[in-house]
């Protein structure tokens, strides 16, 4: 099979096509999945460069998120079969390959509306969203929700479950194809954030009382704005952050407010599950729609490293084996 290698941690010329054999199943609980796209995340860079908290041994094939179809499965796997199209999460292999290893646990059924493309795109970008918002914002229906930075995989589907869920969306976005692109999500009201003026705009339309909670894709560079934006009893989510950032903590006390973070490898494996099952029925329902923004063939994997950190992102990135 056709398959990315990483030999050693470095920039994106590291990721490099290879010919392997298959991964085999060795236990009972084991699915074996012909991978028909694969998602690209930035998570996946940092893993690549070596600077991620929790590496793989090397040699490895990179890739958290994929779709495609069963095409084996272990003895006491019952809950998909052969034939089945689905997408998976925490691959026993990447998924930057022809076909990926998984515990069955971690295989979903792809819902019927969903391209293979498009179920590439929700394990990583939907996971870690609704984590932000129900784990680390506890967000309430009838609240007022900024999410920074909107243009995103995890942005735009923070966009989409902040609308089914009931809240005032305000999102930011760095070009105008970007903000066109969130306001078509259902956004409320969606902000240039290299204006100036962005923060002003934002806080007359909250009537002055500032945002019940914010999802900050960039901490190191809004952190310190985030907590002047904030209503009392206020909360923000940092889900990225690129270095270090200096606040002042008196904006804090002087609304009661906290600052958490959210992160994918945290959650257990029960809560997983019904992340899924939830994400499944908004999926189903037509609330919920991946937008990819590029799909390109696994041969391109360096050149699409080098491009998903960039400003501007609009949607998912995906690699076709």
């Amino acid at each position: 099979m056709k398959a990315i290698r990483v030999h050693h941690f470095g920039g994106p010329e590291v990721l490099q096509l290879e010919t392997l054999d298959p991964p085999a199943i060795t236990t009972a609980t084991q699915v074996l999945v012909e991978i028909r796209a694969a998602g690209v995340n930035p998570v996946d860079t940092y893993i690549r460069s070596g600077s991620y908290a929790r590496l793989p041994e090397l040699p490895y094939t990179p890739g958290i998120d994929g779709a495609g179809v069963v095409v084996a499965g272990g003895a006491d796997v019952t809950q998909v079969k052969v034939g089945d199209r689905v997408y998976g999460g925490w691959p026993l292999t990447g998924t930057y390959a022809q076909y990926a290893l998984y515990e069955s646990a971690w295989v979903y059924p792809l819902p019927d509306p969903l391209t293979v493309e498009q179920g590439a795109c929700i394990f990583v970008p939907y996971s870690t969203a609704h984590r932000a918002l129900f784990h680390g914002a506890q967000v309430q229906a009838g609240e007022t929700i900024l999410i920074h930075g909107a243009t995103g995989a995890v942005g735009l589907a923070a966009v989409q479950l902040a609308v089914a869920a009931g809240l005032r969306v305000i999102g930011t976005g760095g070009s105008e194809v970007g903000r066109a692109l969130v306001a078509q999500q259902g956004a409320d009201l969606v902000l240039d954030h290299h204006s100036d003026t962005y923060r002003t705009e934002l806080m007359a339309a909250t009537a002055g009382q500032g945002v019940h909670c914010i999802i900050e894709m960039l901490a190191n560079v809004n952190l310190g704005y985030d907590l002047t934006l904030l209503a009392p009893g206020g909360r923000v989510v940092v889900v990225g952050s690129r270095g270090t950032v200096t606040v002042n903590p008196r904006e804090l006390i002087s609304r009661e407010s906290f600052v958490t973070g959210v992160n994918l490898f945290n959650a257990s494996p029960d809560t997983l599950q019904h992340t899924q099952q939830a994400l499944g029925k908004g999926f189903r329902s037509g609330a919920l729609r991946p937008i990819v923004h590029q799909v390109l063939p696994l041969e391109a994997a360096a050149q699409v490293h080098g491009q998903v950190l960039a400003r501007g992102g609009l949607g998912n990135r995906v690699l076709v084996p």
